[in-house]
C-alpha cells in the first residue's frame, strides 16, 4: 500500500507533489477530486497509486463553474492514462474532471468505483473513442 498523500490545495503539498513526480516518473496516482468526509476511508484506493487530493471538502460549484474549470485544469494537467480518478464527492466536479482528463488523454483514462456490497474499489478503464489496441 502506498503511504503518501498529496493535497494540491495546500501550497507546500503541491510543491512536494511536483518534486515527487519529477523524481518518480513511472509512479501512478489516484486523483481524489475532493477531500473525503471524516467518515469515509479511502486508503484502500492507494493500492492503485499515490493519493492526490485536488480540492478541500467544502469546495462546490454553485454560482459559476469557471473558477473550478481553471483550478481543476491546473490540478489535473499532469494526469496520465495510467492514473486514476477516484469517483467520490460532488457529481458535477466528477463530470467536470473527467471531461478535463479526457481532453488531456484523448479519451483514455481510469476510474475507481466503490462497490458497496464488496466493500472495495474496482478499476474501470474508459476509452471514449474506442481507439485502444484490442488485446
Amino acid at each position: 500500500m502506498k503511504n503518501k498523500i498529496f493535497e494540491l490545495y495546500k501550497p507546500r503539498s503541491l510543491a512536494d507533489f511536483l518534486a515527487f513526480k519529477v523524481e518518480n516518473p513511472k509512479e501512478t496516482f489516484v486523483y481524489v477530486l475532493q477531500h473525503p468526509p471524516q467518515n469515509v476511508n479511502i486508503l484502500s484506493a492507494s493500492d492503485y497509486g499515490y493519493l492526490v487530493i485536488c480540492l478541500p471538502k467544502l469546495d462546490n460549484i454553485i454560482y459559476s463553474s469557471a473558477p473550478f474549470v481553471r483550478k481543476m485544469q491546473k490540478n489535473l494537467q499532469d494526469f496520465k492514462p495510467e492514473d486514476y480518478i477516484l469517483c467520490l464527492g460532488d457529481p458535477s466536479i466528477i463530470g467536470l474532471s473527467t471531461a478535463i482528463v479526457s481532453d488531456n488523454t484523448h479519451g483514455q483514462f481510469n476510474l475507481l468505483k466503490w462497490d458497496r456490497q464488496e466493500r472495495r474499489y474496482y478499476p474501470l478503464n474508459i476509452d471514449l473513442y474506442q481507439k485502444a489496441e484490442i488485446e
